[in-house]
């Protein structure tokens, strides 16, 4: 599974869904309670449809797939297909931004999410910032290696452990940082 942290945007929609498109609605968001969101939050929670992005900010032969629609060039909708959220929740909400925390298996579209939470508020919403925070047994939390940590020991100690979970086993090969025989070099 995957795990996000978004940011959204109530009152605007984009053509992409996110903060690089064109903002092609605008709507009143003051009626919204962090109560309501927490509500609509649950009905996008287990095994939900979910119709993919009508277009990315990917570009088709150079050109943004934005342009080619505004010149009437077809763009096929895709169906809405099953997608699973483990989790997902209402980390902060200071009108007119809200932070989600979301666990979602593989081809689960985020800002999708957003967009339709918007509707189901009666009002329109788009995707300011995603954060991947976990991406199979990897997590943000506890693999990211800080810049102070940034010495051979510490970089050859966390591959060391990211390798073991890739595998699926402990390893056994410690990765070693100095042979016996040779002049040990200290970076500090």
């Amino acid at each position: 599974s995957q795990k996000y942290t978004a940011v959204g945007l109530l009152g605007k929609a984009t053509d992409t869904l996110d903060a690089t498109g064109i903002v092609t609605e605008e709507k009143p968001y003051d009626q919204v309670t962090k109560g309501d969101l927490e509500n609509v939050l649950q009905k996008f929670t287990g095994d939900i449809m979910q119709v993919p992005p009508l277009y990315s900010a990917l570009k088709k032969d150079g050109e943004r797939l934005s342009t080619l629609m505004k010149r009437g060039e077809a763009v096929e909708a895709k169906p809405a297909r099953p997608v699973r959220v483990y989790s997902l929740s209402l980390q902060q909400f200071q009108p007119p931004l809200f932070t989600l925390d979301v666990e979602c298996g593989g081809g689960f579209y985020v800002r999708s999410l957003v967009s339709d939470i918007g509707k189901e508020l009666a009002t329109c919403a788009t995707m300011q910032e995603l954060t991947r925070t976990k991406q199979g047994p990897f997590t943000l939390e506890e693999h990211a290696l800080y810049e102070d940590k940034w010495t051979i020991d510490e970089i050859a100690r966390s591959l060391e452990h990211c390798t073991s979970l890739l595998s699926g086993e402990p390893s056994h090969k410690k990765l070693k940082t100095e042979h016996p025989g040779e002049t040990a070099v200290s970076c500090e």
